[in-house]
């Protein structure tokens, strides 16, 4: 679970809410379903439009990402790598054979796959390389739908912002009927713009930095095969892939070198 993002979006409605209540408002003031109905369908069937189904429905699963994500254990990874660099330096990259069921991660059971049937480290970075851009480029066109999510939701609170003014005009010999229609009206647009503001455009950051995380330890995987595959020393591979972590924290006295050289 997500912390930051669960205590972001609530210290955000409480701010908002408890400010306006303490200017002497209430929240039943601005519980429109209405206006919902207007902001959410129309932001949801211009999204629709922009995007194709697959990326759209893609986006509505992503969209858990933001507050349940189980994040990338890069330190496990990189001793998985270190222990199959030990082991290819002493018994040869063949042996690597054996341990491709245990790997759970598809991208590395590849790449160590191709190095296993000899293939040379620039053809494997090759192919893992037009691989991995190719899922990141269907990837990035996840949080572009909640970006465009946030640039249509202001407009379509707006939109229904004017549709309640239409029929406030009809009632214009009741002053009374008229104050409170333009309240009313105006809930559109505070639907519109918290959507973009508090949801849809942080979601989307949100998820980009959740793809660049992933993309990194990806990297990291076709890196460390390929310096295998080169035969490079197993400890100048983890201090070379532990730049790739996002919180890196290197072992104390080489002692991660030492169980990875035991696990072997």
């Amino acid at each position: 679970m997500d912390f930051a993002s669960i205590g972001g979006i609530a210290l955000a409605l409480i701010g908002i809410l408890a400010g306006m209540m303490v200017e002497g408002g209430s929240i039943a003031q601005i519980t429109q379903p209405t206006a919902a109905m207007i902001v959410i369908g129309g932001t949801v069937g211009a999204v629709m439009l922009q995007f194709p189904m697959n990326i759209f429905l893609a986006a509505i699963k992503a969209a858990l990402k933001v507050f349940l994500h189980k994040g990338s254990n890069g330190e496990a990874t990189l001793a998985q790598i270190v222990t199959f660099a030990n082991k290819a330096r002493r018994s040869g990259i063949v042996s690597l054979d054996a341990d491709l069921p245990s790997v759970s991660d598809p991208f590395l059971r590849q790449a160590l796959m191709l190095a296993v049937d000899g293939t040379e480290p620039a053809e494997v970075r090759k192919i893992m390389q037009l691989e991995l851009d190719n899922k990141s480029e269907i990837e990035e066109k996840i949080p572009a739908v909640f970006e465009a999510a946030g640039g249509y939701s202001p407009t379509v609170g707006i939109i229904g912002a004017v549709l309640g003014l239409i029929q406030v005009m009809k009632n214009l010999s009741n002053i009374d009927e008229v104050g409170r229609g333009i309240a009313v009206a105006f809930v559109a647009t505070i639907y519109g713009v918290a959507m973009a503001n508090l949801i849809c455009l942080p979601a989307a950051g949100k998820l980009k930095f959740r793809h660049r995380e992933e993309q990194m330890i990806k990297e990291m995987m076709l890196e460390g095969v390929i310096s295998i595959l080169e035969g490079m020393n197993p400890r100048m591979i983890e201090t070379k892939l532990r730049t790739y972590l996002f919180e890196s924290h290197p072992p104390k006295d080489g002692k991660s070198g030492k169980n990875a050289e035991a696990r072997a």
